[in-house]
């Protein structure tokens, strides 16, 4: 095992733990094996040859998850032409396979609790194609600005609103019906405002508006809504009012008028990213200790995690579909979680994801979850559990 961990010296108390999970500390000697992913957008697969000729290098399929190509991990996909005009995105295997596993078809309500940095999100509104709707979350607004410059780099923005919020609260429904014209007429005779088409280039005024909007929210967090900070012409937003994006509704009513598909890639400790753990190298070991070895910390990472996947059932309709994944390997913060969750939730059903029999994965802990291997899968570790919602 030192042999094979060389390359990466893991401190005790990190071989410690994974060993206490399970795990063979040499799924970290794979850094140099793993290679890079990327995702071809849809209607850019006649043009692998003229990519291959630009990155002076092979894309090799992915057989087993349709649009995906692996490349040597040298290669940097930020220099290429294809990235530049927005027809390629860096996105791991088993990251898709999570997406995947959601089975997005047209027409679905779509939500993505944990949204940033959004290669997921631009992968579901790929999928979706020209009906339904994408809902992306995040509880920081950086990085969902991040999101939303990808959209509009990858033009996957028109039906896709998002919010910053947390995902632990988040209560706003899909909006299933557009607002009828003749009615946003007659409100904008009443003085009603409503949503215009987005717009990056806001007044002076408008900037100072939103900005106050910020403090007030800041300063009274229990009357904080959620902040819009992106909607595509097509998402549903334009012609509502304030008062009708924001309507919340009951348990009862979202079993019809909640989300078709939710996908809760909840914050962990991104124990399974090899990519991650090579970071402490340079960040220094005591900060894998804070970050990942704490047990206050997990603590609350799993208290987090089982709040997060509840709250995204709670949203999903009757008969619909949620991911929860993890880049973690750990048993508490995925099969406990699941198992934890299952027992608060009756009408909640483990799955099987029909695609795994060709998947380089392995089963968890629970049968019918699944989890990645960097060694055995040469992605980053994932964990996966797909649920419906039962009506009881």
């Amino acid at each position: 095992m030192e042999e094979e961990t060389s390359r990466l010296p893991l401190p005790e108390a990190f071989v410690e733990f994974l060993e206490a999970n399970g795990l063979n500390p040499s799924i970290y000697s794979a850094t140099d094996s793993t290679p890079r992913y990327i995702r071809l957008k849809l209607g850019c697969e006649a043009e692998i040859e003229e990519f291959e000729n630009d990155m002076e290098c092979k894309l090799e399929k992915v057989g087993w998850l349709p649009g995906f190509y692996s490349l040597p991990q040298n290669i940097h996909i930020a220099n290429s032409k294809a990235y530049r005009e927005g027809k390629i995105y860096g996105i791991d295997a088993a990251s898709g396979a999570a997406v995947s596993a959601l089975n997005i078809s047209a027409g679905d309500h779509v939500l993505d609790l944990c949204a940033a940095p959004g290669a997921k999100l631009c992968m579901m509104l790929d999928l979706l194609g020209d009906s339904g709707s994408v809902t992306g979350v995040d509880v920081s607004r950086h990085r969902l600005a991040a999101c939303r410059t990808m959209l509009q780099k990858y033009e996957l923005g028109e039906r896709c609103r998002l919010f910053v919020a947390d995902g632990t609260t988040f209560s706003l429904v899909p909006i299933r019906n557009h607002p009828d014209s003749r009615s946003c007429e007659s409100a904008f005779r009443e003085n009603v405002e409503r949503f215009k088409e987005w717009t990056s280039k806001r007044t002076w005024k408008e900037r100072k508006k939103a900005a106050r909007a910020r403090e007030n929210a800041s300063m009274n967090p229990e009357n904080q809504q959620p902040e819009l900070i992106f909607y595509g012409g097509l998402s549903g937003v334009v012609g509502l009012s304030k008062n009708e994006l924001y309507q919340t509704l009951c348990d009862s009513e979202i079993l019809s008028l909640g989300y078709d598909k939710v996908l809760v890639d909840a914050e962990c400790t991104h124990d399974g990213s090899i990519k991650h753990i090579q970071k402490f190298e340079h960040w220094g070991w005591k900060t894998l200790q804070r970050r990942v070895l704490d047990a206050e910390r997990t603590d609350s990472l799993t208290l987090l995690q089982l709040k997060l996947l509840t709250n995204g059932f709670r949203l999903l309709k009757a008969g619909g579909l949620l991911v929860y994944s993890t880049c973690s390997l750990t048993v508490a913060q995925n099969e406990d979680v699941v198992e934890q969750f299952l027992k608060e939730n009756p009408s909640a059903e483990l799955q099987e994801i029909d695609a795994t029999k060709s998947w380089p994965c392995g089963s968890g802990r629970i049968p019918k979850t699944l989890r990645f291997d960097p060694l055995t899968s040469q992605t980053s570790g994932l964990f996966v559990a797909k649920f419906t919602k039962l009506v009881i």
